[in-house]
């Protein structure tokens, strides 16, 4: 046997392996990597350390594609976030142009058979141009998208594109939880090069996948400034879930996590229906201090949803925003918020719905963005969501507005509160008075009922309690904590498997 610090008879095979491990580490090359960084990227195994919690990296498949594609183009392992296991795959364009051969598919493939074996999650890096046409015959393989698509439901998936991202390898993006990208990145079903020869057009990258493009289409869900900036949007989206849909979301003690009093509230919030107000200030106030992130802020603009924190427990927000829209439910936003709620309710999230609007947009733009189908879809997550669910009707919640936001009797929440004076039906007093040619003293008092109609729901037992703006915290965060109390036996994933793209 060998002493210690000595290899003996393994001298040559532990030499070759560590040449071997030093050529795939040398990624594409100093000559790429120095143009790579000179773009003002982190090279892929930047990205990875600057992802990870310091040294948790381990790679798997080190030596695929050997000395000709060291990684074979994909760096492929797991490591840890915040001291919580998760698996990740991050495509080099250094090497081959970040192209997808059989082997490295192979490796995608292995990278989301993992996550889901282990219950943790998967995060996809991106930049790459699609599969490689290096001449070789398709054969009859897995495709890494069978093995991602399992994820679903099941373990966060989450992608990151960091750079061009184009094809097969970009397909991930629209089936992950949440996706993220740095600005100079693009993602595209085929490149410009492809597009010019196959449409005639000629565009740029960021004409054709851009951050202006895929921020408004609904493919990505938030930017940041450069690679560092997006890999932190991931770090942050994964605190506020847990690792699959066999867990909890972890919990966090703080200073900010008890009851208190809200009385800027009753500044913040007009009492007119029809003065503006940010909604995100609410937000701000009713949650803990700091917690909240907002996913895909700049789609679907009248509909906030949002990761917070409430007692420290993670929670999903649904929320109406009065500058936009008047607060309106329009297409995007509709959309936005059923998968949000989809996301939500596979990862054992609360979900707390504020409701301001006055219903979902009418008009001829908004039936030609198919509103009438995508509220349904809204309504339909929401209503066969089973995690608890509260909704607080702020000061008006007309027509099907009010049902996709929760308000609806029986439809299985732990909390149903309203302030005094939201006003509700089937429209507004305003609108109700000319669409029917009421004259003034039927409008005035139209309107004045309108007023009174709160105290007449909380009279029949309309809502759970009629409350005070500056109660709104407290009356949340203890229903919170009873709710909670249901999670007494390990979780299942939800009957429903997957989350539709």
């Amino acid at each position: 046997m060998a002493a210690d610090g000595q290899v003996g008879d393994w001298g040559d095979a532990l030499a070759e392996l560590e040449r071997r491990r030093a050529a795939s580490r040398a990624m594409g090359g100093e000559e790429r990597l120095a143009k790579h960084r000179g773009a003002g990227k982190l090279d892929v195994r930047a990205r990875i350390d600057h992802l990870l919690d310091p040294g948790s990296f381990v790679e798997i498949g080190t030596l695929v594609g050997g000395s000709d594609a060291p990684a074979d183009a994909i760096v492929m392992g797991s490591g840890l976030i915040d001291g919580r296991p998760v698996v990740l795959a991050a495509e080099d364009f250094t090497v081959k142009a970040g192209t997808i051969s059989g082997s490295s598919n192979a490796k995608r493939f292995r990278a989301a058979e993992l996550a889901v074996l282990d219950r943790v999650p998967l995060i996809m890096l991106l930049e790459g141009a699609g599969f490689r046409a290096d001449g070789k015959p398709h054969a009859r393989t897995p495709t890494d998208l069978l093995a991602q698509a399992q994820c679903s439901g099941r373990v966060p998936l989450v992608t990151a594109v960091l750079g061009a991202s184009a094809g097969h390898g970009a397909l991930v993006a629209p089936m992950s939880d949440f996706s993220v990208m740095s600005r100079g990145a693009s993602i595209f079903t085929a490149g410009p090069p492809v597009v010019a020869e196959s449409l005639g057009e000629t565009v740029t990258k960021d004409e054709l996948g851009g951050p202006g493009v895929a921020l408004a289409s609904g493919l990505i869900h938030n930017v940041g400034d450069d690679d560092a900036a997006a890999l932190d949007l991931v770090r942050t989206y994964l605190r506020y879930l847990p690792s699959s849909a066999w867990s909890y979301p972890p919990s966090v003690d703080g200073d900010d996590t008890g009851p208190r009093s809200l009385p800027e509230l009753l500044e913040l919030v007009p009492r007119s229906g029809r003065k503006a107000y940010d909604m995100h200030h609410v937000l701000d106030l009713v949650f803990d201090e700091g917690s909240c992130f907002e996913v895909q802020p700049a789609y679907g603009r009248s509909v906030i949803c949002s990761l917070a924190r409430l007692g420290g427990h993670p929670i999903a927000v649904v929320a109406n925003q009065p500058l936009v829209l008047a607060g309106s439910i329009d297409a995007d936003g509709a959309e936005k918020a059923a998968r949000f709620i989809q996301v939500a309710d596979s990862f054992h999230l609360p979900l707390v719905f504020l409701a301001d609007n006055p219903g979902v947009l009418p008009g001829s733009a908004s039936e030609k963005a198919g509103i009438l189908r995508k509220g349904a879809r809204m309504y339909w997550a929401q209503t066969l969501a089973s995690v608890p669910k509260f909704e607080v009707t702020m000061r008006k919640a007309y027509g099907f507005g009010s049902m996709v936001m929760g308000m609806i009797p029986f439809d299985g929440q732990s909390g149903v509160f309203a302030y005094p004076g939201a006003t509700m039906g089937a429209m507004g007093s305003a609108a109700m008075s000319r669409s029917r040619g009421d004259d003034a003293e039927v409008a005035a008092e139209l309107r004045q009922r309108e007023v009174q109609a709160s105290f007449g729901s909380a009279k029949s037992f309309g809502f759970d309690e009629l409350i005070d703006p500056r109660e709104t915290r407290d009356v949340l965060l203890a229903s919170l904590e009873r709710a909670l109390h249901r999670r007494q036996v390990a979780p299942e994933p939800v009957t429903r498997i997957g989350i539709a793209p």
